[in-house]
């Protein structure tokens, strides 16, 4: 009893020292991912900015039916996310994602901790703060809000 203790206690020390969690639904066309995306994620890794929890590889037909891709099955760059699972995305999850996909197209659904950010997170929780509110504003966004105030229109 007193291991089981000793890991829950070692696994709530991690947990105070981790950066916020993100995740991400990286969409291609075709059925298989491809470019340069994969290195640059492992390059992310290697610098300690972020750690990678969680990936699932999907697709979906031109149908619009959704089947999983395994990492074997796609270019070698992703063999590197080969095992990457703690659990935190959920079957549930992967259908949610998989309602934003256009059809003949091909996701990679990622979790991944930002460990850039964790000194201010351990902060802000020692200080009693907490995050409230979060969110990202999409570069297709960001440049239609520009257009939308091009004053040459």
């Amino acid at each position: 009893m007193a291991d089981i203790e000793a890991q829950a206690e070692a696994a709530a020390a991690r947990l105070d020292e981790m950066g916020p969690i993100d995740y991400v639904v990286l969409e291609w066309p075709g059925e298989q991912p491809k470019g340069e995306v994969a290195p640059m994620i492992v390059d992310l890794v290697d610098r300690g900015i972020i750690r990678v929890l969680d990936v699932a590889f999907m697709g979906k037909d031109e149908n619009g039916s959704v089947f999983a891709l395994e990492v074997p099955d796609l270019d070698d760059d992703f063999a590197a996310f080969l095992g990457a699972s703690s659990g935190l995305l959920r079957g549930e999850d992967l259908e949610e994602a998989a309602e934003v996909l256009e059809p003949g197209t091909s996701a990679a659904v990622m979790s991944w901790e930002n460990r850039w950010a964790a000194p201010v997170a351990v902060a802000l929780r020692r200080s009693g703060g907490q995050l409230v509110a979060s969110g990202r504003i999409p570069v297709q966004g960001i440049l239609a809000a520009l257009d939308a105030t091009d004053p040459t229109d």
